[in-house]
């Protein structure tokens, strides 16, 4: 029954995704920053979650900013309690599957490199603590109108680790470090392996997403 949820928990956070990249590709929504970014994704799954309540005891439910208590510490709040930019679960009282989505939305008149970098495999590696913490599905979702992120011709070598272009991949236990004198963060090995594959432009927008 559990696997009954996670999968239908999967198709509404799957199409969720979709309805948001052709309203954002579109003009259909317009969002001006991260915030109001994740309000628009959180307003979708909450609709599309509904309409999967097939049964009157089945309940979809969502929070936003919302903290998980977690084994060890996380490299981003440096404590055993981590926020979440979305959290849900989907299913009755006694079985249920559970989801986490971390959002970055990056603007160009807001660029703040390397940075931004830096804090997607941040939370990918938060993302893989909430999975060994019992959260059954994992997602990074990415968008960008900045083709800096997506098909720059290089990083600085100072940087270069924190490689998000079309096409890159990340190995288990590989090192990522910043080697500026004064580091912006610890460096940051993941256990699992990543591809970034965005999407081609749609009115200059560019999309990617990271399953945990």
């Amino acid at each position: 029954m559990i696997e009954k949820y996670r999968n239908r928990l999967k198709e509404i956070i799957k199409m969720s995704f979709r309805t948001l990249e052709m309203k954002l590709a579109n003009g259909g929504i317009i969002s001006k920053n991260e915030a109001s970014f994740q309000l628009e994704l959180g307003y979708i799954l909450k609709v599309f979650g509904q309409l999967y309540e097939f049964h009157p005891n089945e309940k979809f439910n969502l929070e936003m900013e919302n903290y998980v208590k977690l084994k060890t510490n996380s490299i981003k709040s440096k404590s055993k309690n981590a926020r979440v930019d979305i959290l849900m679960n989907f299913g009755t009282e006694h079985e249920f599957a559970t989801g986490a989505i971390e959002l970055k939305f990056f603007k160009k008149k807001n660029h703040r490199e390397p940075n931004n970098r830096y804090d997607i495999f941040k939370d990918i590696s938060n993302l893989e603590q909430y999975k060994e913490n019992g959260i059954d599905l994992n997602y990074l979702f990415l968008s960008t109108d900045h083709s800096h992120y997506v098909n720059q011709s290089s990083y600085s070598a100072d940087t270069k680790d924190f490689d998000i272009r079309k096409g890159s991949r990340y190995m288990s236990g590989q090192i990522l470090e910043y080697r500026t004198v004064k580091p912006y963060g610890p460096p940051i090995i993941l256990k699992g392996n990543y591809e970034f594959d965005w999407s081609e432009p749609t009115d200059n927008i560019y999309f990617t997403k990271i399953e945990i």
